[in-house]
């Protein structure tokens, strides 16, 4: 699937109504250039699950999780990690209860599940991004994304 949104609050309203498909146990990978609009959506997502905090970007720390209505949001940053030399227990976070939303998942290929949503944020300028969205393994089948639009 693909679609343009033309301002920040259509990207977060894209994260926002990808809520309505996702369960427990998902992982969405996030890719795309710097400032391409992949903390925005993840804004949206977290609106979505009924987080109250505000979303910001966890370049420093790597993770920030957030309480939902009955789920945890684990938000990753990646930019900074190259490979697989840091210590860093990224299976320990998928888990049934939470759903994770990973930044520049490129750099640790090795540790990412066989399964997820690949999420691509193209900048267009003016604020207009092109999303494209990728079900990825048999966990999705079914799920449909119309409901996003």
């Amino acid at each position: 699937m693909e679609l343009i949104t033309y301002n920040a609050l259509e990207t977060i309203q894209v994260g926002y109504n990808l809520t309505k498909v996702l369960q427990a146990g998902d992982v969405i990978l996030l890719t795309g250039d710097l400032s391409g609009g992949k903390t925005t959506i993840t804004k949206g997502i977290g609106k979505g699950l009924g987080v109250k905090r505000i979303i910001n970007s966890p370049t420093f720390n790597i993770v920030k999780s957030y309480e939902g209505d009955n789920i945890t949001l684990n938000h990753f940053d990646l930019y900074r990690l190259s490979g697989l030399n840091n210590d860093f227990d990224l299976e320990e976070y998928f888990t049934d209860d939470s759903i994770c939303v990973i930044e520049w998942p490129n750099n640790i290929n090795e540790l990412l599940p066989k399964e997820y949503i690949l999420i691509n944020l193209e900048d267009l300028g003016n604020d207009r991004r092109k999303i494209s969205i990728s079900l990825v393994g048999k966990r999705y089948e079914g799920r449909d994304l119309k409901c996003i639009q």
